[in-house]
């Protein structure tokens, strides 16, 4: 490793261990999920299984709960559960990556860890300049940069970034994120036989491609996956107007779902899908591991919060990822559903099967209740015009049968007191399943259907749920505490 980067780990090191207990001493410090050690995280990166451990990389800037020039921190795991932190694997120490190592993917290939990212530069007046690098490591720990082995081509701004490489039929592909110099956000393709010469075919989906018409400015973090022989392209479109529940936050992240065509390079693909319905989801990448499953993980959190100060910070930690989730594509949709490894995390079962609730303003169960939870509400009968759960006194899930909408409200982070609401339209409800951390909530409807994730910072002592009907429901009620983990 060179000089400057064994500077920057020093650095890293003594800014880690000098807010280390104030970040310790965080009510809202997360119990299970991936946060920073110090600092700001944002996107997941270079998620890859190898040698038997779990790799999941993230954007980060370990002095400030700002963004600025990023690193690629680092946390590996036998069992997608328990989290071990890592030293650094990039650092932005080089001519072309020298204002932060951007978003990037992780491959192995003969017996080797590849890892390309986006070097992102700027000039004394703030012009910017994109590459496309690459970095190889033996041993999952270590790595040798390459430097760049793209460079943006003709036709294109320098908002030219995130590249997510995968295999297929002998051959390597890369998607990236685009914007045309029109200010049009496509995805572009690349091709390679040696991981290292790639070949640039132009856009593959984006705005004016297969009759989509203009579809944002920008399009960041595309990751083209195949499940059950269903082609997905999941990518983060920027500058889509809201459009009733849709499109309610600052960027979307969403899917599209179709058949790519290896021979012309092409793909027939359906609408736009969001992955999420809640506050606070973007960046998602994914990987394909040992046992075939392809597991995603999130950034929640969203480009744009300068206008909110989260509380986090004076403790001078902000954001985290999502819990890894398992992805299966049926009827037509993207299903999400939470690794079966997070079942590891449950102590004290309580269960009450068969629960009847009539026409209640408010009803509470003995011992469901909590900060830190699992619960899982199974419907197995329901004629009521709505129903709804209260977490504590700043959070509400309810479903208006009548209406046939879902609904998400958290009380503001601008501590107003007021609430703020996200919601979907449902046909009809069969399941909720909620993961809730000391400053996070992770809902699936139906099994996975449709998502909801958000930061929430309720009051630590605040541990009633309250469930109100007016109607009648049947349903099985499931609660489990979630043990600590978090490294």
């Amino acid at each position: 490793m060179k000089k400057t980067s064994l500077d920057m780990q020093n650095k890293v090191h003594q800014q880690i261990t000098e807010y280390k207990q104030v970040v310790a001493s965080d009510s809202y410090r997360l119990h299970y999920h991936i946060m920073p050690p110090v600092g700001l995280l944002n996107d997941p990166n270079g998620l890859v299984y190898f040698r038997g451990k779990y790799h999941v990389f993230y954007q980060w800037n370990p002095f400030e709960t700002s963004h600025g020039a990023k690193f690629w921190g680092h946390y590996t795991s036998d069992d997608l559960v328990h989290w071990e932190e890592a030293e650094i694997a990039l650092a932005p120490d080089s001519w072309y990556d020298k204002n932060g190592c951007y978003s990037g993917s992780a491959v192995i290939h003969n017996e080797k860890m590849y890892v390309f990212y986006t070097g992102n530069v700027k000039d004394e007046d703030g012009n910017r300049s994109s590459y496309q690098c690459l970095a190889i490591s033996e041993d999952g720990f270590t790595f040798e940069k390459k430097g760049p082995v793209i460079h943006v081509p003709d036709g294109f701004t320098a908002h030219y970034r995130d590249p997510k490489v995968f295999h297929h039929q002998n051959k390597w592909y890369m998607v990236l994120g685009a914007q045309t110099e029109q200010e049009k956000g496509v995805t572009v393709l690349y091709s390679s036989s040696d991981l290292e010469r790639w070949q640039f075919h132009g856009p593959f989906a984006g705005s004016g491609l297969n009759g989509l018409g203009d579809f944002g400015y920008m399009w960041e973090c595309p990751d083209l996956i195949e499940i059950n022989g269903k082609n997905v392209l999941l990518v983060c479109p920027q500058g889509l107007l809201a459009r009733g529940f849709a499109f309610q936050n600052i960027f979307q992240s969403g899917y599209f779902g179709g058949q790519v065509d290896f021979d012309s390079l092409s793909f027939k693909h359906g609408d736009f899908v969001e992955l999420d319905r809640g506050f606070d989801f973007y960046a998602p990448q994914t990987m394909r591991d040992e046992k075939g499953r392809t597991i995603l993980f999130g950034w929640m959190g969203n480009a744009e919060e300068a206008d909110v100060i989260q509380p986090t910070v004076k403790h001078h930690w902000i954001h985290a990822l999502t819990i890894p989730r398992e992805l299966e594509w049926k009827n037509e949709n993207l299903y999400q559903h939470p690794v079966e490894e997070l079942q590891q995390l449950r102590l004290n079962e309580v269960y009450y099967p068969d629960v009847k609730f009539n026409d209640d303003a408010g009803i509470s169960l003995s011992d469901i209740k909590g900060n830190v939870f699992e619960l899982l509400v199974e419907v197995t009968y329901i004629q009521a015009t709505d129903f709804s759960i209260e977490i504590g006194a700043s959070l509400r899930i309810s479903y208006n049968a009548k209406e046939k909408v879902f609904t998400f409200e958290r009380e503001k982070l601008n501590q107003s007191k007021a609430f703020e609401s996200r919601h979907c339209h449902l046909e009809q409800l069969n399941s909720i399943h909620v993961y809730k951390d000391a400053s996070s909530i992770e809902i699936f409807i139906n099994d996975g259907a449709v998502v909801f994730s958000s930061r929430v910072f309720d009051a630590s002592n605040s541990e009633e749920i309250t469930f109100k009907v007016n109607g009648h429901i049947q349903a099985n009620v499931t609660k489990w505490d979630l043990k600590r983990v978090t490294c």
